[in-house]
């Protein structure tokens, strides 16, 4: 049975697909947004998060840790993992953990009595598509026992749209309009993201695109121009668009990856977040907030 390996989970009401949702955020994604959330989620093999005031020396055979810091050269070439695989402790663990799709069809089977409004099961990320194959063998588990599902995606993977069967409500982010600034910042251009937006839009029952407003790269009114002319042309029947604000919230968790939080902007007012709803709105644009 294939695993799928999973760096949280936990329950949502609204946020991740309609109603109260059991949400499994999968590791791994091949962007690298500099204002990630889940930068733990990044690797595919999963991430070292450490907490420094916890970080003891002798839980690496391997001479990694010395005076609370850990150097990640020497992680790069260890396999065998002792600090978390031999040695458990609190100052250092694995990103994520691997579950089988039966045991997640189990933990799914004892939360049924709890989807309520709607609800069900939402795999976000990371990227689910990266784990592509074990993605689709779990939702096609979840679709033959009559569980609602929802799928956070980047859109960036060419078969997406294999899936669409076996979704009920579609989240797609948008990065950006532009092709070449897309590629820029985050690692990958748009080119097959809308791609399978304009399927999506054409076949699919229900589509969420989300388009988080980023200072210096998005957000401007000229940028909100440019998104509303390129959403407006798509079908509106199952369509339905919400603007999310910038946010540090992950900060810390890049510093406890060892990666650099790059970011040193301001989010946007929530009156311009209203402004540019109504843009949208008299586009003819379903505009939502969750």
């Amino acid at each position: 049975m294939r695993a799928l390996k999973i760096f949280q989970k936990g329950w949502n009401l609204g946020q991740d697909g309609p109603g109260n949702r059991l949400v499994y955020h999968l590791q791994g994604c091949n962007l690298v947004c500099p204002w990630c959330a889940n930068p733990e989620g990044i690797t595919a093999k999963g991430e070292l998060i450490i907490r420094r005031d916890r970080l003891l020396s002798e839980v690496c055979p391997h001479g990694a840790i010395r005076e609370q810091v850990l150097d990640r050269k020497v992680c790069k070439t260890c396999e065998a993992m002792e600090c978390v695989t031999l040695n458990p402790n609190e100052g250092i663990r694995l990103s994520c953990v691997d579950y089988s799709v039966s045991e997640l069809m189990e933990e799914v089977r004892a939360s049924r009595h709890l989807f309520h409004g709607g609800g069900g099961v939402t795999l976000s990320g990371g990227e689910p598509t990266v784990q592509f194959k074990a993605v689709r063998a779990f939702l096609e588990e979840l679709k033959a026992e009559g569980v609602n599902t929802t799928v956070e995606t980047n859109g960036t993977y060419p078969g997406l749209p294999e899936l669409f069967p076996l979704i009920d409500t579609l989240i797609i982010d948008l990065k950006h309009y532009d092709n070449a600034k897309a590629k820029k910042t985050v690692g990958q251009g748009n080119k097959t993201v809308l791609e399978n937006i304009s399927r999506a839009t054409e076949s699919h029952g229900c589509v969420w695109l989300r388009i988080t407003l980023i200072p210096g790269f998005n957000s401007s009114p000229a940028d909100i121009e440019q998104f509303v002319s390129l959403v407006s042309k798509l079908p509106q029947k199952h369509l339905s668009v919400e603007l999310l604000s910038y946010h540090e919230y992950g900060r810390v968790k890049w510093e406890q990856c060892g990666m650099k939080y790059n970011m040193n902007c301001t989010a946007i007012t929530k009156q311009n977040v209203a402004e540019y709803e109504l843009l949208f709105r008299q586009a003819g644009v379903n505009v939502i907030r969750t």
